[in-house]
């Protein structure tokens, strides 16, 4: 019997395993993930301001796929792929061999080299160091209640992607409340934000974008673009000479994929590798790359598609698809991908939105939050089933 062995439970491996589980193969499907649950990336800065608890974004991975018996899962860490050996190489296991791998492995903060960032910047790029993130926050906006430091209610959010400006959307939403939880003067209180770029959302209109700073500048964001940052000190955001004080810096810059891709020696750039319109690795026909760890070229303007949860799921779909067809003994097919729209929230109850689906959408307030909450849990549905779905609500 095949094996087929897909590790990493991100959007993109989860998808994987629920389609090639529904093919009807004789196959065995593993699937490996360091963590026992699969948790929503698109929601981690909820679980970092605070507005929601891990629970609210997460599934038990076993329980997923309990129904079906060709897929086994393994929980445990992947450390190297050994592509000549045909097997992963796990943390606390023995190594497991594959006949076709899907290597879904997620992303990893990206400091740039940027002094000071790993020891005083506190990135969102999974469950822990969301968590780990929020503490800092709470615990250092109740400390000013008896240092009287103001730079304990200073806060700089670093970057102005979308993981940036969705966690200042829920920061500000949650600060009044914490304000009078912990007992600080909320007038008092600063957010920054400092952007290399000149534009914030610039993958949005001028409208749209326009209309999501100022919703943000209402609230008591301030925004610092074409502020490209050299170092980060513990208490400050420097940008070639000039500081933004706080005691609070948030991480969220940028990421690139699984520092395993550059360990087990695939040719890449920032741990992402350029695959063949297949979706597999260039001279390795077993393999396949999807979501984070994955560079496919988007032939309508030439560059890489960029790594989103929309792109993981479809990836997916066309990986799980050709391995169906090598099975087969028939020919695999390109990867072809047609974007829905995009969705950033502002918090619980704004947002701005583009929507191509059944026709196109602009959307602004609470329409896009609207959109945001069917687009969580379409995803939800999509890489387990309706069941799940209304359990993570």
């Amino acid at each position: 019997m095949k094996r087929i062995l897909v590790i990493g439970a991100g959007y993109g491996g989860m998808r994987a395993v629920k389609k090639l589980a529904g093919a009807d193969l004789d196959a065995e499907i593993v699937l490996v993930n360091k963590n026992p649950y699969h948790y929503q990336t698109t929601q981690l800065h909820e679980v970092a301001a605070g507005t929601k608890e891990p629970s609210d974004i997460t599934f038990d991975i076993t329980q997923a796929f309990a129904n079906k018996k060709n897929v086994h899962v393994i929980i445990d860490e992947v450390t190297k792929v050994d592509q000549d050996a045909k097997q992963v190489e796990l943390k606390n296991s023995d190594p497991i061999g594959y006949d076709y791998l899907v290597n879904s492995l997620g992303f990893e903060s990206e400091t740039f080299g940027i002094p000071g960032v790993e020891e005083n910047g506190w990135p969102i790029v999974d469950i822990n160091t969301a968590l780990a993130a929020r503490k800092h926050l709470e615990d250092t906006l109740k400390r000013y209640k008896t240092s009287h430091d103001e730079n304990d209610l200073h806060i700089v959010v670093c970057g102005a992607g979308f993981t940036s400006i969705e966690y200042l959307g829920e920061l500000v939403h949650r600060m009044p409340k914490m304000a009078k939880e912990y007992g600080f003067p909320e007038n008092l209180v600063k957010v920054e934000c400092v952007e290399a770029g000149p534009k914030i959302l610039g993958m949005f209109n001028q409208d749209l974008a326009g209309w999501a700073v100022k919703y943000l500048e209402k609230k008591g964001v301030i925004f610092h673009v074409s502020t490209p940052i050299t170092e980060v000190m513990p208490n400050a955001v420097v940008s070639n000479g000039t500081q933004f004080p706080a005691n609070t810096i948030i991480w969220t810059t940028g990421v690139h994929g699984s520092h395993v891709i550059a360990d087990s020696g695939y040719d890449q750039k920032r741990n992402r590798v350029v695959v063949a319109d297949d979706l597999r690795v260039n001279g390795r026909p077993d393999q396949f790359l999807i979501g984070d760890v994955s560079g496919v070229n988007n032939p309508g303007n030439g560059r890489l598609f960029p790594t989103t949860a929309q792109i993981s799921i479809a990836q997916a779909d066309c990986a799980a698809n050709n391995i169906v067809a090598l099975l087969k003994g028939q020919p695999t097919e390109k990867f072809v991908f047609k974007a829905l729209g995009t969705v950033c929230s502002l918090g619980p109850t704004a947002g701005v939105a583009s929507i191509d689906f059944f026709g196109h959408w602009n959307l602004k307030g609470w329409l896009a939050a609207i959109a945001k909450k069917f687009v969580a849990d379409r995803a939800v549905f999509e890489l387990t089933n309706i069941r799940t779905m209304l359990e993570s609500d």
